[in-house]
């Protein structure tokens, strides 16, 4: 079985081919980026997606040395995301699906993320810390569904730095470039703000601009975040690895592949006689194997999205039930 699977949450429109063994036959992508200083414009990023949809399919089975009559099944990102892009993708979908009168399931964006984190690394049942744009989560399987045991108060930590590189003249994304000029740096106190298993980044990132503006050195703004998020994160991670019983840690999300990050949950999984794994760099951003994999997944058990909304913008993860098959 042969699926296709197609992101277009946000920024990125990605079309992606995988078959039930879990070998990836192509990753092709497009990502839009909004000018210096500006975030996502939702009417560029689905402009930016219907002129490179027909490209990247396209370099997609290419790649694959396939036509879309030799795919078996069609998969797209429903949400969670920003509307107009994601109005595009599944308009775009539903098209193709017709068209070639292939099955199409729809898929949660967050569920791609953490099941090519599970299939590229071998974690069989982890604690997944979910650090993207658009989440800050730790979850784990209980029952059904992964369940949220943390997550943030108010915005994420990748939004923390994409804002506060914004706010000092770095490219988008953030993170890369905060964690680079982080090298540099020196500590300077910043709030931190934990409640139970959550987390706050907004006091943090008010705090970061206020210093900046002050005249504290980009380095030394850029390592304070990393040092106190980063500790944030391990310590809530700590808390929920011990309440649910996991011996697996696994991150997953664009922030994901920050090294300083990585190296404070292997020293806390360590401590604890635990694993943890990390979503490879190429999948830890937005991509359309993630869907297609997922869209595999949902096939095979039979599992279908009985809801007649094309998109669902704020699509809870813990609202999709675990494709086990």
């Amino acid at each position: 079985m042969i699926c296709l699977g197609i992101e277009g949450t946000a920024h990125t429109f990605g079309v992606g081919i995988i078959n039930d063994e879990g070998i990836i036959l192509a990753d092709k992508r497009s990502i839009y980026k909004p000018s210096r200083g500006k975030g996502i414009v939702p009417n560029e990023a689905a402009e930016h997606h219907k002129k490179n949809s027909k490209i990247v399919i396209e370099a997609a089975l290419s790649k694959a040395d396939l036509e879309l009559k030799d795919v078996d099944i069609l998969a797209y990102s429903c949400g969670p995301g920003i509307p107009l892009p994601l109005i595009f993708t599944a308009n775009f979908a539903i098209k193709l699906s017709k068209k070639y009168r292939k099955p199409l399931t729809k898929v949660h964006h967050g569920i791609g993320h953490i099941e090519i984190g599970r299939l590229t690394t071998g974690a069989k049942d982890p604690l997944v810390v979910y650090l993207s744009g658009g989440h800050n989560s730790l979850l784990a399987l209980v029952e059904n569904s992964y369940k949220i045991f943390g997550e943030t108060m108010d915005i994420t930590c990748a939004n923390l730095l994409d804002v506060v590189a914004r706010e000092m003249g770095l490219s988008s994304p953030g993170g890369p470039e905060i964690e680079k000029l982080a090298k540099a740096g020196k500590y300077v106190e910043l709030p931190l703000v934990i409640k139970g298993m959550d987390v706050s980044f907004s006091g943090i990132l008010t705090a970061a601009i206020k210093k900046y503006k002050e005249g504290i050195p980009k380095e030394d703004i850029c390592y304070s975040i990393q040092e106190t998020c980063f500790a944030m994160l391990t310590e809530v991670t700590e808390r929920a690895v011990a309440h649910v019983g996991k011996k697996e840690v696994l991150l997953v999300g664009g922030v994901a592949v920050n090294k300083r990050l990585q190296e404070m949950m292997r020293i806390m999984c360590k401590d604890r006689d635990g694993k943890m794994y990390v979503v490879p760099q190429e999948y830890a951003v937005d991509n359309g194997v993630n869907i297609a994999w997922v869209g595999i997944l949902a096939h095979k058990s039979g599992w279908k999205a009985d809801f007649k909304d094309k998109i669902l913008p704020r699509w809870r993860i813990d609202e999709v039930p675990w494709f086990q098959t």
